[in-house]
């Protein structure tokens, strides 16, 4: 496990946009957060190109990601956004130069591919939060989405319970070890690559959007057969947003998925928290040391700076 160092005020975050087009009105918005925290913001120069449904090249969001990490007046990374494209560059990227150069890279939703396959090619710990366009440049940000933020500058013991959101028990049982994942599509895409999501031993979080419950079930299904779902020491559901399925009278519940691949586990399946495209946003170190108790209720990491 290797910690990035804690920011202080005065330092400079990169901006990156590695998937998709961000929105720059709400990057313009977020930028006056960052400042309110007391940092300085450096835009990558092609945050706001565009190749399609890309926010640029291949190439060119790639120079950008190698560029913040390479440059040591950049004390973090924060993403701009998801959408797609991050398993694209992922065999490209320089991980020797990313283990060289450890700082804070944080994002979520497509970034899941970047925070694997970093994680498991340096032991670098990223962090699953909420981003600059997508959620912190709008106007409905919250304070609990904001706070999470703090946590970059000191080193802190996170705790989620029921004083956070309303959680519930699909599985029983006491487990620690190092929280990893994230978007569950993502996690999935990543099986049968050279950044194959390892669940051995480990705390899996899953959260997704806009998916109906079959489309859970079938991602669940292949984390199942491919034996992620038994190797997992625990199992931490996060926020399934617009899950809504367009025919509910012919659909399993997102509950009942849940139900029918996690109730028979032996080990600690918890739904409920608010990580994932939602708000508040729960953010939370990769790669740290977490444990996840249905006795009490709750989860609790490590901190992921030092």
């Amino acid at each position: 496990m290797l910690l990035p160092k804690k920011l202080k005020s005065g330092d400079t975050i990169g901006v990156i946009a590695p998937a998709s087009p961000p929105n720059l009105s709400n990057l313009q918005r977020s930028i006056h957060f960052l400042h309110q925290l007391g940092l300085h913001v450096r835009i990558a120069p092609h945050v706001r190109s565009e190749y399609g449904y890309l926010a640029g090249t291949d190439s060119q969001r790639l120079d950008d990601l190698h560029t913040m990490f390479a440059d040591p007046s950049i004390n973090g990374i924060i993403c701009a956004g998801g959408g797609y494209g991050t398993s694209r560059i992922a065999p490209f990227i320089d991980y020797h130069l990313i283990k060289r150069n450890p700082k804070i890279f944080w994002g979520y939703s497509d970034i899941t591919f970047l925070h694997t396959s970093i994680r498991q090619q340096t032991g670098l710990v990223t962090f699953h939060g909420p981003m600059l366009c997508s959620d912190v440049g709008k106007e409905n940000f919250d304070p609990l989405s904001k706070a999470m933020f703090q946590q970059l500058f000191e080193p802190t013991r996170l705790i989620y319970s029921d004083a956070v959101s309303p959680l519930q028990i699909i599985s029983h049982g006491e487990a620690c070890g190092e929280i990893i994942g994230g978007n569950l599509s993502l996690l999935v895409n990543s099986i049968g690559s050279a950044y194959e999501i390892d669940t051995t031993n480990k705390l899996l979080l899953i959260e997704d959007v806009g998916e109906e419950p079959y489309r859970i079930d079938s991602f669940l299904s292949q984390l199942k057969l491919a034996g992620k779902l038994d190797q997992a020491a625990g199992i931490i559901v996060g926020d399934f947003s617009k899950a809504t399925p367009k025919h509910p009278e012919d659909s399993l519940t997102l509950e009942q998925v849940f139900n029918d691949y996690f109730s028979s586990l032996k080990k600690p399946v918890i739904s409920g928290f608010k990580i994932g495209h939602c708000l508040p946003h729960f953010a939370v170190p990769l790669g740290s040391k977490a444990a996840l108790s249905s006795s009490s209720k709750s989860l609790e990491v490590n901190p992921g700076v030092q």
